[in-house]
């Protein structure tokens, strides 16, 4: 006899079933749980209409992230171990591709003048630099110890960037005193071969962030659009046909807008208390559909700690939330939902991407966040802009590797496929602030990308002035 026919037997005999029965069946077999719902009588449940709605909607299974889990202090040993984990998850990426061999092994040896030895090495960069006669110098360590590596100016991979503490793949010839001539490079990457999962019911997931609740410059009319349109409120037939396939609704990341992020940010508030920011949020997600699935994960504008990996929002924050379906996890998470799986990731680090690789820009943030993917790590720079909390396992390397990578931070919207992940940068709810004024950064709001999870399309709908 399975959980269903228990639940059945015992509602069938005047027994009262209790929520926590059918939360049991749901997170084991969510189908088993609508069938049963739809088969016993109503009134041997001690449980609302929300609850039932609640229960009645798609599993939402947080696969990972750092919530109840951190354990770091800030010792010098920490340090030491978040970095070797680092090298040896990333490096195992790459040991099927070259046979790499510790940088001790290749120093050793010793090279007479004019012997080349063609040689691989996987290790963290440390250095970069140009060289007098425009050459690049580039410095990567292993467990073993340090090496140089040019990378000429008349080489194909010249062009090839480089991040600090990213991890990389050399192959090249060794030159006498020890110096690699480097002839290829390569990243952890995603495989060619590697093949998205997809669920198998039509439907659908909108993708936001940034919202920044509590801020003068919060778009609050638009906003109310996009909860109508939620709720039925449009004419064309698009959005018909993306409403009712919408199963779900995920915010990366700065849900209000805080207290004391940045100097003199009292000026820019509506509401100057942090519980009376969420409390509004709770009010506004609380208009959504009772049927749809809500993820929140925090951002660096949140009521968490400001290092990361960030933890969930606090239970007194979440107690303030009164829709059904909602699922708290922490920043970055990787979260399935109908066997598709989503990493979630705020995107400070983006900032950091801008300033130190050629090409990247906040006005085209999918490319960004196909460098990072291509590296398999979330921050790679270490001591940027963002501050790290150096756990004992790097919850920033992408493994395993997502089907949706969703990130928001720079307040602009981009879309693109790369190696069959779907990436998405989801915008704002912010008009223009002071700050990007100062930094000619031209947000994008009201914009909400919508993920078809059957078919890996993304769908962009506007909610306009």
């Amino acid at each position: 006899m399975d959980g269903m026919d228990i639940v059945k037997t015992l509602a069938s005999r005047g027994f009262i079933v209790e929520p926590d029965a059918l939360e049991a069946i749901k997170n084991s077999d969510p189908g088993t749980l609508d069938r049963l719902l739809s088969s016993i009588d109503p009134s041997a449940l001690t449980i609302s209409k929300e609850d039932v709605a609640r229960l009645k909607a798609p599993c939402v299974k947080v696969l990972s992230d750092i919530t109840n889990n951190s354990t770091c202090i800030g010792d010098y040993d920490e340090f030491v171990g978040y970095f070797r984990d680092r090298y040896g998850r990333l490096g195992d990426m790459m040991r099927h591709r070259i046979s790499a061999r510790p940088i001790e092994s290749i120093k050793k040896k010793g090279f007479s003048r004019g012997e080349k030895a063609e040689v691989s090495v996987i290790g963290m960069v440390s250095d970069v630099r140009s060289t007098s006669n425009g050459n690049r110098l580039a410095e990567i360590e292993d467990m073993t110890g340090s090496i140089s590596v040019l990378i000429s100016k008349d080489k194909d991979i010249f062009e090839t960037p480089l991040l600090l503490d990213e991890v990389v793949g050399v192959t090249g010839t060794v030159k006498d005193g020890g110096l690699l001539m480097a002839s290829s490079i390569i990243y952890p990457d995603v495989p060619n071969t590697n093949v998205p999962r997809r669920s198998e019911e039509p439907s659908a997931a909108a993708l936001i962030s940034d919202v920044h609740i509590g801020s003068n410059t919060f778009l609050e009319d638009r906003w109310l659009k996009f909860i109508d349109w939620l709720n039925g409120d449009y004419e064309d037939d698009r959005s018909h046909g993306l409403v009712s396939r919408l199963k779900y609704v995920v915010v990366a990341g700065d849900l209000v807008d805080g207290i004391g992020v940045y100097p003199g940010q009292e000026k820019e508030l509506s509401i100057l208390d942090i519980y009376e920011q969420y409390s509004k949020a709770a009010e506004y997600f609380d208009q959504f559909p009772k049927g749809l699935n809500i993820i929140i994960t925090p951002g660096n504008h949140d009521a968490v700690r400001q290092a990361e990996p960030q933890p969930a929002l606090p239970e007194e924050v979440r107690r303030m939330f009164k829709h059904p379906n909602i699922t708290f996890a922490g920043n970055p998470s990787a979260v399935e939902i109908e066997g598709v799986r989503l990493l979630l990731y705020h995107g400070r680090s983006l900032d950091d991407l801008v300033s130190s690789l050629p090409g990247a820009s906040y006005s085209r943030p999918e490319k960004a966040m196909a460098e990072l993917l291509k590296r398999r790590h979330l921050s790679p720079i270490y001591g940027g802009k963002v501050m790290i909390a150096p756990e004992a396992r790097d919850h920033f390397v992408i493994d395993p590797l997502p089907d949706i990578m969703h990130s928001g931070h720079v307040h602009t919207v981009g879309v693109c496929r790369y190696r069959g992940v779907t990436l998405v940068n989801s915008g704002t709810w912010q008009a223009q602030t002071e700050f990007q004024k100062r930094m000619n950064i031209q947000p994008d709001p009201a914009k909400i990308p919508i993920v078809d999870l059957h078919t890996g399309d993304v769908s962009i709908i506007s909610f306009g002035s």
